[in-house]
C-alpha cells in the first residue's frame, strides 16, 4: 500500500465522511473512492460500510487496519520529516501550542531561541481551548501557552510570558458599544458562551461564574473554537471576555471590544508535562526568563 493510500484511509477512518476527506486532503471525492475500492479489492474485504453514500463505517476489519496502521504511519511520516529536517541541520523540533492568537507580539521570544538554538526548529501551532491540555498528554505538543492558573498535577507551570487587561466583544450595534468601558455588574445579564470541556477552576479564571457582588454570570451556548464564539458576538447572540490582545488581532467592522475594569487581568505562561520536560523545553523556558514578560 502506498504512503499516500494509507493516508487517504486513516482520514476516511476518521472523518468518516468522503466529502470531509476530499477537503482535508485537497482531492477530489472519486480520488478518495477509488483508493478505498483499490484496497478493500487488494485485501479480499470492506474497509467500510457505505449504506449511507456519503457518511461511512469501519467494518471490524477497517478497525483492526487502521488500529494496525495509525502507529505505522506515524512512524514512517515522523521518519520522513526527521530526514527532511537533519538535510537542513535540524536536530530536534520544538512544538509550541498556543492558546492566545498573538503570536507575533512573542517573536522576542521566537527570534532569540531560534538564535540561541539553531540546530533546533521551533514549530508554532494553534491549540483548541476544549479539553486544553489533551495536546500535551497525547504528544501532539511539547509546550502549551495557556491562561493561569493550571493546577495539573501532572503539568509544570514555567514562566509568565505576559498579563493583559480584560476586554468585552459584543456585536457592533449593541446597547454598550459606545461606552468607553464596562463592569461585569452591567454585563452579568448578558449571555456569554460556555467554553465546553475544562477543569472548572480553569475556565471560571476566564469567565467567573459570578460578579465581584454576587450577581450569577449566565453562559449560553457551548462553542468549540473562537470562529464559533465570533459568529455568536457577530449576531447579537452573546457577548464574551477577551485577553487585550483581541481588540488587536481580532479586529472587525461587525464587533466592538470594550475594556472591563473591575476584573484581574489575565495572565499566560508556558506549561509542560512534567515527564517530558528535555533540553528543548528547558531552552525555551530560560529565554522566557531571561527576557522577562513582555509589556502589552
Amino acid at each position: 500500500m502506498e504512503l499516500r493510500d494509507i493516508e487517504i484511509f486513516l482520514t476516511l477512518a476518521e472523518e468518516l465522511h468522503f466529502g470531509r476527506t476530499a477537503a482535508r486532503l485537497h482531492v477530489s471525492q472519486a480520488r478518495i473512492s477509488q483508493a478505498i475500492s483499490q484496497q478493500e479489492r487488494r485485501l479480499g474485504a470492506l474497509l467500510f460500510d457505505r449504506a449511507n453514500r456519503r457518511v461511512v463505517r469501519l467494518t471490524s476489519v477497517g478497525r483492526q487496519l487502521r488500529d494496525d496502521l495509525r502507529p505505522v504511519y506515524a512512524g514512517l511520516r515522523d521518519s520522513l520529516e526527521r530526514a527532511r529536517l537533519a538535510a537542513q541541520g535540524i536536530t530536534a523540533v520544538l512544538r509550541v501550542g498556543m492558546l492566545p492568537i498573538n503570536g507575533h507580539d512573542m517573536r522576542p521570544y521566537w527570534d532569540t531561541f531560534r538564535s540561541r538554538h539553531p540546530q533546533w526548529k521551533l514549530r508554532i501551532q494553534y491549540a483548541p481551548f476544549v479539553d486544553p491540555f489533551a495536546g500535551l498528554r497525547r504528544g501532539d505538543v511539547d509546550v502549551l501557552v495557556t491562561w493561569l492558573p493550571v493546577e495539573e498535577p501532572d503539568l509544570t507551570v514555567g514562566p509568565t510570558l505576559f498579563a493583559e487587561p480584560r476586554v468585552l466583544a459584543v456585536v457592533s450595534e449593541h446597547e454598550l458599544a459606545g461606552r468607553p468601558s464596562v463592569s461585569l455588574e452591567m454585563i452579568s445579564h448578558f449571555q456569554f458562551p460556555d467554553i465546553g470541556s475544562g477543569p472548572d477552576y480553569w475556565i471560571d479564571s476566564y469567565l467567573p461564574p459570578h460578579t465581584p457582588r454576587g450577581q450569577p454570570i449566565e453562559r449560553g451556548p457551548v462553542v468549540q473554537n473562537n470562529e464559533e464564539v465570533l459568529a455568536l458576538v457577530s449576531v447579537g447572540e452573546i457577548v464574551t471576555l477577551y485577553p487585550g490582545h483581541m481588540s488587536r488581532y481580532g479586529l472587525r467592522p461587525d464587533i466592538a471590544y470594550l475594556p472591563v475594569r473591575d476584573i484581574d487581568a489575565i495572565s499566560y505562561a508556558l506549561v509542560w508535562q512534567h515527564e517530558s520536560e528535555n533540553d528543548l523545553i528547558r531552552a525555551l523556558a530560560d529565554t522566557i526568563r531571561d527576557l522577562g514578560p513582555l509589556d502589552l
